[in-house]
């Protein structure tokens, strides 16, 4: 049986719907700075999943409250 890889990136499609929000709300909050953008990868952009799951628990939150 295979054995199933955890995603360390994802597209911004990928991480809005992990987030359970839409794409166009999930790029607001980047835009406003309310979750970390994302990062090249060759020519790719992709988030750090690790990075947003430390925002959404509050363990990384750059000087400012987060308004959803």
């Amino acid at each position: 049986m295979p054995k199933t890889i955890d995603p360390l990136f994802a597209s911004e499609a990928t991480a809005a719907r992990l987030l359970d929000m839409k794409p166009d709300a999930f790029r607001d909050l980047v835009a406003r700075g309310h979750l970390p953008p994302a990062r090249r990868i060759g020519n790719l952009e992709r988030f750090d999943l690790a990075e947003l799951q430390a925002v959404i628990r509050g363990e990384k939150i750059g000087g400012g409250e987060m308004t959803w």
